[in-house]
């Protein structure tokens, strides 16, 4: 019996110390690799949670250039704009003194470039900057800038009746005879006392009015006019005296003189347009209402008290025989009237005559 309880016992301590042998400890664990999978063979850790992996950072590049001019001289102080594809975000830089400008820490891909700088055309350059690349932009020259200068020419209102007078002197009514105190001009430029004077002096020296004031000297020779004079050539000389004053003083008086004084224009207005009694008793008011430099509408004094003046300055010269008072007031009468006249042919014949009006028409403001 004793035996048989040491073989239990024999037994027992073998299968204890079997059990001990095969059979980890307790206080042992399986290794744990971080990120991975536990105790599997080959798991590897991304060092990333959830096991993801980490992208690769590509190496930045750079742009640099030189800015320069046509004749190869560098541009200072040109602005140099950097834009990035997908970025809106830019950068500007200005060239140097040496011309050159440079970006650095560029993400790689597309770029552009925009240089400027005052009195040349803008430049675009664009390109694409591989990874770590040093992109060298080949000279950036720019051209000078095409201008358009709009050149508005305005002339003064002296200026403008300068020219007017000058197209009027070109009038001759059949080429030949002289019409330069008729304006065409729907709104004409009034006349400065210079200018008043120098047409007065151009009508005057005119060589067809002088002839004129010829032919007429030998009608009146003819017709015994102003008879005091006597006949042959003393009295014909002496007829043309008389006559070729009445013009040079008729002219001066009531078309330069009395004109500058009070302000008026001595010239016809041609109107052209309306019914023929709207233009008919528009002409005949000619010889008692004229314009203003103010260019409105008033009473003609320069006609009017010149034409007595003229009138009272000839019963000077006139043959004692044949001054009178009535003779000065018929003379001044006559010669107001001649205005209405001539208002009449200016208005409705002259200007068909007047062949230089198409070919040199007046310039306008």
């Amino acid at each position: 019996m004793r035996l048989f309880l040491w073989f239990l016992l024999i037994l027992s301590t073998a299968s204890a110390f079997a059990q001990q042998g095969d059979s980890p400890s307790t206080s042992q664990q399986a290794p744990t690799v971080q990120g991975g999978e536990t105790g599997r063979p080959g798991a590897r850790g991304t060092g990333a949670p959830g096991g993801e992996p980490q992208s690769v950072r590509q190496p930045q590049g750079s742009i640099s250039g030189t800015v320069v001019d046509r004749t190869g001289a560098v541009a200072v102080g040109a602005n140099v704009r950097l834009t990035l594809k997908d970025q809106a975000q830019k950068q500007d830089v200005l060239s140097g003194d040496n011309g050159q400008f440079s970006f650095d820490n560029l993400a790689p891909g597309p770029f552009q470039l925009t240089v400027s700088a005052p009195g040349f055309e803008t430049k675009l350059v664009s390109g694409i900057v591989n990874p770590g690349q040093a992109f060298i932009v080949p000279a950036i020259v720019l051209t000078v800038a095409a201008t358009t200068t709009d050149v508005k020419v305005v002339l003064s209102e002296a200026e403008i009746a300068q020219q007017e007078v000058k197209e009027q002197e070109k009038q001759r009514v059949l080429g030949i005879f002289p019409n330069f105190y008729t304006t065409y001009v729907p709104d004409p430029a009034p006349l400065a006392p210079k200018q008043k004077f120098s047409l007065a002096w151009k009508s005057v020296t005119d060589p067809i009015s002088v002839v004129g004031v010829g032919f007429l000297a030998g009608i009146y020779q003819a017709s015994d006019e102003l008879g005091g004079y006597g006949q042959g050539a003393a009295g014909y000389g002496r007829r043309f005296g008389a006559l070729y004053g009445d013009v040079f003083f008729g002219t001066f008086i009531d078309s330069a003189i009395l004109p500058s004084l009070l302000k008026q224009d001595p010239r016809y207005f041609y109107k052209g347009t309306g019914t023929t009694k709207e233009r008919f008793f528009y002409a005949v008011r000619n010889a008692v209402v004229c314009k203003g430099d103010n260019k409105r509408w008033q009473p003609n004094y320069s006609t009017i008290i010149g034409s007595f003046a003229t009138a009272g300055l000839s019963y000077t010269y006139y043959p004692a025989s044949d001054r009178s008072a009535s003779l000065l007031v018929g003379t001044a009468l006559i010669r107001i009237a001649e205005g209405s006249v001539a208002g009449i042919f200016q208005e409705f014949v002259i200007p068909h005559l007047t062949p230089r009006l198409k070919s040199h028409p007046a310039p306008q403001p």
